[in-house]
């Protein structure tokens, strides 16, 4: 892969991470719960799934999922319902006293939760592999060894990701810190089960590519 078309490569994933979508959505809603440095561990799971997904188009299982309709259903009325339950989780938040620091009120949920939140919010996103399957090839050498072009990518699109979810998470929980009344809390947790909804509603309007 050259210089020029890494840099082409480079600018998309920020495109790309910076675009609203379910992965940040997950992200501001740990860090407005659990703050930054217990909800940034959402954010390692976005990234587990992500390198996963890239993982599936580079040996080719990509195009099977997306040329059956069976698996690409799925995934993507798993991935539905896993965003309602979010909002459901979400909207019936108690709001807490804010003399309780958020890493404090976090303590109580384990670190894999959080991982596991993130890893199953992208993993059950079918068109995130669509998607990836269009793109990556565009930048692919085909008369170069494929192995580390992929991992190049990969290393990449997972590096970018990383500083925009943080840059998320970091937002919320310092939405999270000027949040002081039980009313605003709600209000807030509503407003993100809201979102949780809306990305549900567009995943749901996800069709399979014809072939």
């Amino acid at each position: 892969m050259t210089l020029e078309t890494w840099l082409g490569f480079f600018v998309a994933c920020w495109i790309i991470s910076l675009s609203p979508g379910a992965g940040a959505i997950a992200s501001m809603s740990s860090g407005l719960r659990h703050g930054f440095r217990h909800g940034y561990w959402n954010v390692l799971g976005l990234q587990l799934a992500l390198a996963g997904q890239i993982a599936i188009v580079a040996a080719g299982v990509g195009a099977i999922l997306t040329t059956s309709a069976m698996a690409f259903n799925v995934i993507k009325w798993f991935g539905v319902g896993y965003l309602v339950w979010l909002a459901w989780c979400q909207w019936r938040t108690i709001p807490q006293a804010r003399d309780v620091m958020p890493e404090e009120a976090s303590a109580l949920t384990p670190r894999w939760q959080l991982v596991l939140r993130g890893f199953l919010v992208n993993a059950s996103n079918p068109k995130a592999i669509v998607f990836m399957l269009a793109v990556l090839p565009q930048f692919i050498n085909p008369a170069s060894p494929l192995l580390p072009q992929y991992l190049l990518m990969a290393l990449t699109m997972i590096t970018v990701d990383m500083i925009v979810m943080a840059g998320y998470t970091g937002l919320a929980s310092r939405l999270l810190r000027l949040q002081r009344s039980v009313r605003q809390q709600r209000r807030i947790n509503r407003t993100f089960a809201s979102l949780f909804v809306g990305a549900a509603a567009l995943l749901a309007t996800v069709h399979r590519a014809q072939h």
